[in-house]
């Protein structure tokens, strides 16, 4: 989050005149409403607002937001966005990429950003596959996904972003879905953070992976298999009458029946934003068994990097007079002579020009 004086706009300051191209239907149209009608809310100005994007089908966002943006390279753009908060703190940076973008070949830069703690907004979509690129296994990929790149079945264990993201240090983990009425509250979470802040959003390619999702995305019955999270809340799912309780003796959690709303007495858990350990059993829960977490997981702030560096800079230059020419002047140099035939005289750091007697 940046300090800053709200403004008012509306959700058409935040449309550009590009024509949006993603595939008809894809989940991508519903996350870039969602943030065009989230950055209003959250007084931002478009003037002090960048997104930085790396390559894939997400990566398009940057043309699609009225504001400052860079369309970088392949998994590089943690190490731009880095780059630009350093440069100027006071912008408000939000970091988009993908799951094949930010976890294969940018999954090095990703892990950097989020455990030096650069203060910005990181949404990764997540669709399980390579859409771009034409329907290749991503990192995400669950075992047995049939694609070009593996015909037989994926037999690789799927990484899992969230628990990526926690594993790499980051002090805010959130988890929406691209058409849920709640991913807003999820981004305004985020942005309300100071931090890195992860936000994994799963999002529907229509083309490639159709409804890999719809197992807990789907309207009908959502209630029985999403578990919205809410700090000092019970973890109820299923209409009240299912919750998640911390089974002491094996250090896991598991789901208990909830019966007349009496979930104290079946000991479900009260969510706290601040519990790494039980963060990390959320977004370990298997699907199916347990329903999805979504949601704010994780929220706990420390100092962030660039106040770090800011800091580390003010104590390097205290009491120090800014000095081109001795910054320049300073170790070995070279003083450009007038003889021809000794163009390039050289001198220790102190000493003045050569003189026709010095045998240097």
């Amino acid at each position: 989050m940046n300090d800053m004086t709200p403004i008012v706009t509306t959700l058409k300051d935040w449309e550009t005149d590009q024509e949006v191209r993603w595939c008809p239907g894809c989940g991508d149209y519903a996350i870039l409403k969602a943030v065009q009608r989230t950055l209003p809310q959250l007084g931002a100005d478009p003037a002090k607002t960048v997104f930085i994007s790396g390559i894939g089908c997400s990566s398009r966002f940057p043309y699609y937001i009225e504001s400052y943006g860079f369309h970088t390279i392949h998994g590089r753009a943690p190490a731009v966005a880095t780059g630009v908060k350093l440069a100027n703190p006071e912008l408000d940076v939000w970091l988009v990429t993908g799951d094949g973008d930010g976890l294969s070949i940018g999954g090095n830069h990703l892990m950097h950003v989020l455990r030096r703690n650069v203060n910005m907004q990181i949404m990764l979509f997540n669709n399980e596959i390579y859409g771009l690129t034409k329907g290749q296994a991503s990192p995400t990929s669950r075992e047995g996904t049939r694609s070009p790149s593996t015909p037989y079945g994926s037999v690789d264990h799927p990484a899992r972003p969230a628990a990526f993201a926690l594993g790499s240090g980051a002090r805010f983990v959130g988890r929406g879905f691209d058409v849920s009425k709640h991913l807003p509250d999820v981004l305004k979470a985020a942005h309300a953070h100071q931090g890195a802040a992860f936000i994994e959003i799963f999002q529907n390619c229509v083309v490639y992976n159709k409804d890999v999702f719809e197992d807990f995305a789907q309207p009908k019955g959502a209630e029985d298999r999403q578990l919205w999270l809410e700090h000092g809340e019970p973890m109820l799912f299923a209409g009240g009458t299912k919750g998640i309780t911390l089974d002491r003796q094996a250090l896991r959690l598991a789901v208990v029946d909830v019966v007349d709303g009496d979930w104290q007495a079946a000991d479900v858990i009260v969510h706290d934003v601040t519990n790494r350990s039980i963060a990390h059993m959320l977004v370990e829960m298997p699907f199916g068994a347990f329903p999805m977490a979504l949601g704010v997981l994780y929220d706990d702030p420390r100092p962030t990097f660039e106040a770090a560096v800011a800091e580390e800079r003010e104590k390097a230059s205290a009491g120090k007079e800014p000095n081109l020419a001795r910054l320049l002047a300073t170790g070995q140099t070279w003083t450009v002579g007038d003889n021809a035939a000794d163009p390039v005289s050289s001198r220790p750091p102190g000493q003045g020009a050569p003189n026709a007697d010095d045998p240097r």
